[in-house]
């Protein structure tokens, strides 16, 4: 019967696989696209999604983020090859810290604050399955970018429907 992590480990490498196909598909000259104004930029967005993988590492090593005392600065990305780049930067360390974890640091209490306002409190297992949850939610945003800017969509869970023979 395998392990928690090893569970864990195989989702992370199904979801990488797929989020690998949808951020190649990002073309250079969209970084700065945004399909409305409250909408984030398609920088912003896969970026976000690139650097999630390390969520794993951070909840495995640290009791919590505070916003206050760690103000969100992303990694500055121009294009795709930089973006494939840092989304296995981020994978590997994720993966790394998955590997070397002990099942017993998962049902340790991790809180998500800015100052005094806490917006949550989980186990640290709760937080690497958000952040897988995050991956997922994100990459389906940056699907229908794609479909906005007329860009043809990998398939997820099978194909889509700019796959051949779909």
């Amino acid at each position: 019967m395998p392990t928690l992590i090893q569970l864990l480990l195989t989702e992370l490498d199904q979801e990488a696989e797929t989020t690998r196909k949808m951020l190649s598909k990002v073309p250079n000259d969209k970084y700065d696209w945004q399909p409305h104004e409250k909408s984030m930029s398609v920088r912003r967005l896969a970026t976000h999604i690139a650097e999630l993988p390390s969520w794993i590492s951070m909840a495995l090593t640290t009791d919590g983020l505070d916003f206050a005392n760690n103000p969100y600065t992303p990694e500055v990305i121009n294009n795709t090859e930089e973006l494939l780049n840092y989304f296995e930067k981020c994978l590997a360390d994720g993966r790394s810290h998955l590997q070397n974890a002990r099942e017993d640091q998962f049902w340790e209490n991790w809180t998500l604050s800015n100052g005094d306002q806490i917006y949550s409190k989980s186990s640290k297992y709760e937080v690497i399955r958000m952040s897988f949850s995050q991956i997922i939610h994100h990459r389906a945003q940056l699907g229908v970018f794609l479909r906005l800017l007329n860009i043809p969509i990998p398939g997820s869970y099978g194909p889509s429907a700019d796959d051949d023979g779909f």
